[in-house]
């Protein structure tokens, strides 16, 4: 995950310079003869890490957006955390700031994306954030829960 503009300024440029190398590889593999299925065993790999950059990038912009996606039993709180701060242009030492803890504390936070975080720590951090956190309870049938 992408969780600051300087990752996401140097996600970017690798992706415009994998873009260009994919292409002169595959012309080179071309220039040798070997069949589109032979290219295609050789290129996959590289494509995947292409590909999974590039969703990383349109994830980081999405976020910029104020795009987020939805929670379901508080699953991806961690996730949602850090992209209310990208989403409001807030820096990982204006959190640390805002929180009264060290830098270091919101980076390491938020690389293992809150693991493990409490209630508490959660509302601190939604509250320096200025964010209003709403809920919508659903109960499935019980028919429904054992088939999940």
């Amino acid at each position: 995950m992408i969780r600051n503009e300087a990752e996401y300024q140097n996600a970017s440029a690798r992706l415009k310079e994998e873009h260009t190398r994919l292409a002169e590889h595959r012309a080179r593999l071309e220039a040798t003869g070997m069949s589109e299925e032979e290219i295609k065993r050789v290129i996959d790999p590289i494509e995947s890490f292409h590909l999974q950059l590039r969703e990383e990038v349109e994830s980081y912009e999405r976020l910029k957006r104020g795009e987020f996606d939805e929670l379901e039993n508080l699953r991806g709180l961690g996730h949602l955390l850090i992209a209310l701060r990208i989403a409001q242009g807030i820096s990982q030492r204006e959190l640390a700031r805002r929180l009264d803890v060290h830098e270091s504390q919101v980076s390491r936070d938020e690389r293992n994306e809150y693991f493990g975080i409490t209630l508490e720590r959660a509302i601190k951090i939604l509250d320096a954030l200025n964010v209003r956190l709403r809920t919508k309870v659903e109960v499935e049938p019980e028919d429904q829960m054992a088939m999940a």
